[in-house]
């Protein structure tokens, strides 16, 4: 008898939150086969080392292995030690400088360290594909290289961009994507998992698997998640992520500071919890029969347990709470004094809320600032503040506005 969960159940945890799946029905073959067989599929999603930590939007991936895992099959957490020094053009209008060997090998140690905070370590295969690359011989890169054309590689939106505007494609470039799908032929992958900006090269895996005469891989694409901001994809580089190293009081406000609509999409990617369970949870917001603030706390603190452990999460809880919750202000709360002049509003009677913001600290410009008004995450006092004009009835007006985190008492002088 078989070890495995029925496969609806199987496939029901596995689609959770997923993107597009290529082909769901060769997915629920291939399970129904392990069911019968009692034989684990192999399944890998591949994590280049260019930085030395790794933040929650990397982990929406890593989540996704985890439920595969959960469900008794071999999950491979692939470092791309070889393909870092090509470097991902994914998303990228110019070349990537390559990292070098010594750095790619520093950020791999740290990555290993960082997956098991959601991976079973010892039911977890850790890959290098430099394990089969520093074996291929320059034949074996021409035959490699022979199973593409060009054409189809200028296909790829990234690279057809940049040739439409006559920018520089280097020729290592057009190598990633082969290399990668390689990679599916040395560990002969049945599904691999990528984000959605990466679907061209996981369906070069599907290719070059065929060609190898194996059987192609199921490619599952999961979104790209937000950062804090709500708008843009999370990355360190735009200030808007959260790393999965921060200390446990970081994090959780750093969740607790998502708007309430964005809540729900850290929900669906950053937990286990079935969508069914996470739809009940959003209607009995909407009826009024859970606040939402409630409910964005148990997300907080999931999260947080995942990294920290239930001590350190339900110590930044009661500390959040402490500093946060009921209106209380700190007694050291920063106070920033600036002129109406700077930040008057065309009518003369109002504050022009996005020049605040910036004049202030609590954003890096006016667009920023505009971003973080829409995804609603500007409050004053307790209340939400969803436009832009901010009414003066007196001189100095004296303002405590909370932007995610950062939270400042303001006065504005004649």
């Amino acid at each position: 008898m078989s070890s495995f969960k029925p496969v609806p159940e199987q496939l029901a945890y596995i689609k959770k939150g997923a993107a597009e799946i290529i082909r769901e029905a060769e997915l629920k073959e291939k399970l129904e086969q392990s069911y019968k067989s009692g034989k684990p599929l192999k399944v890998k999603a591949g994590f280049d080392p260019t930085a030395p930590d790794l933040h929650l939007g990397h982990t929406v991936l890593i989540r996704k292995l985890k439920h595969f895992q959960d469900m008794g099959h071999t999950v491979i957490f692939l470092i791309g030690d070889f393909t870092g020094l090509i470097g991902d053009p994914t998303g990228r209008s110019v070349t990537r400088p390559p990292l070098s060997p010594e750095d790619i090998q520093k950020n791999a140690e740290t990555y290993k360290a960082q997956v098991f905070k959601i991976l079973d370590p010892e039911k977890t295969v850790v890959d290098f594909n430099n394990r089969w690359f520093s074996k291929f011989s320059a034949h074996d890169f021409v035959r490699l290289a022979a199973m593409y054309t060009v054409s189809q590689m200028l296909e790829r939106e990234d690279f057809h961009k940049r040739f439409m505007e006559e920018k520089p494609i280097a020729i290592h470039e057009l190598l990633y994507p082969l290399a990668q799908g390689y990679d599916s032929v040395a560990l002969e992958c049945d599904v691999e998992l990528g984000g959605t900006d990466q679907k061209f090269n996981l369906l070069v895996g599907r290719e070059l698997q065929r060609a190898y005469g194996q059987p192609s891989q199921v490619v599952l694409t999961m979104p790209i998640l937000e950062g804090l901001d709500g708008v843009q994809k999370m990355s360190k580089s735009l200030n808007n992520a959260i790393g999965i190293a921060e200390p446990p009081k970081e994090m959780y406000g750093k969740v607790m500071s998502i708007s309430d609509e964005l809540m729900w999409r850290y929900w669906l990617l950053l937990t286990d919890v079935s969508e069914e369970k996470i739809d009940v949870l959003k209607r009995r917001c909407v009826a009024g029969e859970a606040h939402p603030m409630k409910v964005k706390k148990e997300l907080a603190l999931r999260i947080t347990r995942d990294f920290h452990g239930e001590a350190a999460a339900q110590q930044a809880a009661a500390d959040w709470e402490k500093q946060f919750q009921k209106s209380e202000v700190p007694e050291d709360l920063e106070t920033v004094e600036v002129f109406y002049a700077d930040v008057a509003a065309a009518d003369g009677k109002a504050v022009k809320l996005e020049k605040l913001l910036h004049r202030t600290g609590l954003a890096d410009s006016a667009t920023d600032a505009a971003r973080k008004i829409k995804a609603k995450a500007v409050r004053i006092g307790n209340e939400v503040k969803a436009d832009s004009a901010l009414l003066v009835d007196k001189f100095p007006f004296d303002v405590t506005i909370r932007v995610g985190r950062k939270l400042k008492r303001i006065l504005v002088k004649r």
